[in-house]
């Protein structure tokens, strides 16, 4: 079989199983407290779901890195959003609006003119360990950015889980095919052990910061996610590992022409889920009464000290 094909074919189930993985954490984070720690994650059964459906589709990532290139891969990510959009509406008991089928439909768009330029040839170059520390250090340094306090938190946790995620697989696929093919190096090295650090750091860091976006809901984060990890790993593709779009500068067209749908598409999500919070917090919180009361509840008190007066001038009166 075509090696592209068999790249495909391990994507389609990845993303399936990153989707589940999705709307679990999802859940998850709409039943955690904002100031719950790690710690407390950790001692959830739906947490751990989360990350074995995480580690599935990571398992499955990896072997589609060695048959496909970062610029091929990575777009068919795109498709966790197409499942995971309505999965989730499911989970949360509506169904999915008119806005979010055009923003996730414009989100495909974008990332499937992305892949339409991507190169189908199976990779054969990786990362020196000069190149590995640059990227690592590089992505920490966006990471802590994108990280701190301000406006829109989810979204650019979001961002920052998706660049630390397509980093982890930039990084991944060189360690599989270092692993797996000996003309590029001895088997055990320092630069492998230092590239096998950086990816389980990256693939545990984005897994977290996922989990931290997806508070505010499902549709716009993910989308986020989506478009941030091939856009990284893409990058570093074809500035370190040699990898070129399909035909040449011309390519670049249908690509910029890509990216701006795809970010319209996820402008769309978040005013849709923008829409959505305030119906949820409103159908939670219950319907608000339509006029004031005006009953005034008194304290037995208050009402006995005036008919204990009126007994006491009576009684004087009888005197």
């Amino acid at each position: 079989m075509n090696a592209a094909l068999v790249a495909v074919a391990l994507s389609l189930v990845s993303a399936a199983a990153y989707a589940s993985a999705a709307v679990a954490q999802a859940r998850l984070a709409g039943r955690t407290a904002p100031g719950t720690g790690t710690l407390r994650l950790l001692g959830s059964g739906a947490w751990w779901s989360a990350v074995g459906l995480n580690a599935g589709g990571a398992l499955l990532h990896v072997a589609a890195l060695k048959y496909g290139p970062l610029t091929l891969v990575q777009p068919l990510g795109a498709l966790t959003l197409v499942a995971a959009v309505p999965l989730g509406a499911r989970a949360a008991g509506r169904k999915v609006s008119t806005t979010e089928w055009r923003g996730t439909f414009l989100t495909l768009l974008g990332l499937g003119a992305l892949l339409m330029t991507a190169g189908g040839s199976a990779p054969h170059e990786t990362l020196s360990l000069t190149e590995a520390l640059a990227v690592g250090a590089g992505t920490m340094a966006v990471v802590a950015g994108l990280s701190r306090p301000g406006a829109r938190p989810g979204l650019r946790h979001a961002a920052a889980s998706g660049i630390t995620s397509g980093v982890a697989s930039a990084l991944t696929q060189t360690l599989t095919v270092a692993v797996t093919d000996h003309t590029t190096g001895p088997l055990f090295s320092w630069r492998l052990v230092v590239v096998a650090v950086l990816v389980s750091a990256f693939a545990m860091g984005g897994l977290l910061l996922s989990q931290t976006a997806y508070r505010g809901g499902l549709g716009a984060p993910l989308a986020v996610v989506t478009l941030a990890n091939p856009v990284a790993a893409a990058a570093i593709g074809l500035a370190l590992l040699g990898e070129r779009l399909q035909g040449g500068t011309i390519s670049l067209i249908p690509a910029l022409l890509g990216t701006a749908a795809a970010v319209r598409g996820v402008i769309l999500l978040s005013r849709a889920q923008a829409q959505t919070a305030p119906a949820a917090g409103a159908a939670v919180a219950g319907p608000a009464p339509s006029t004031p009361s005006r009953v005034v509840i008194r304290s037995p008190q208050a009402t006995l000290r005036p008919a204990h007066g009126h007994l006491r001038r009576i009684r004087a009166g009888r005197s």
